[in-house]
């Protein structure tokens, strides 16, 4: 999810010059983007040797974690911003982490594929899983251990006490605040602690 369009449209919800931890960075990326293009600063957290590699090789400052093991390490508001791009949807412990990146960032920002979008239901009602271009694999070689949804999100937002700030769909970069969860293959949202 590297598009310039959708770097962008990530980018403009985080404030200029912040101090940004990027939670499941990949190859670093959005905090390439953020550091040329906000100023911002900060650290990527990533576990692949591959993805450490390419940071380094971009100039991102990270930190080779397990998200799963948590994120002791970190003070209370330690960030302006914590982002979980395309991460929850691969851990086990999704609420936790929420949890953590709330508690560790005065704002969170998480981005994931939007299982309702039109084209999944309509794989699902013919049957099959959805193989999409944001979700990519067969339903037997999946790194996503969990699918959800715009609404699915807004409710565990209101179950962890979470204010959101902004919130809609990215469809091929574009922004969707119509209908995002049928209209979206992505879902944005954008949160403080209530």
């Amino acid at each position: 999810m590297t598009e310039k369009a959708t770097l962008r449209a990530i980018a403009q919800l985080v404030p200029q010059g912040a101090r940004v931890l990027d939670l499941g960075c990949g190859d670093g990326t959005l905090l390439a983007y953020l550091q040329a293009e906000r100023g911002c600063s900060g650290y990527g957290i990533e576990y692949d040797d591959e993805n450490v590699l390419a940071c380094v090789r971009r100039g991102v400052n990270v930190l080779q974690l397990n998200l799963e093991d948590g994120l002791a390490i970190f003070d209370d508001n330690s960030f302006d911003v914590v982002l979980q791009i395309d991460t929850l949807q691969h851990l086990r412990n999704a609420e936790v982490m929420l949890r953590e990146t709330a508690r560790i960032g005065r704002q969170g920002i998480v981005a994931f594929p939007n299982f309702a979008h039109w084209p999944n239901r309509l794989s699902v009602l013919l049957g099959r899983m959805p193989v999409t271009r944001r979700l990519p694999y067969q339903w037997y070689d999946t790194p996503n251990i969990r699918v959800g949804t715009f609404k699915d999100f807004e409710v565990l937002a209101l179950k962890n006490q979470l204010n959101i700030l902004d919130a809609f769909g990215l469809q091929g970069g574009d922004v969707r605040r119509f209908a995002p969860n049928a209209l979206a293959s992505t879902a944005v949202f954008h949160f403080e602690h209530a």
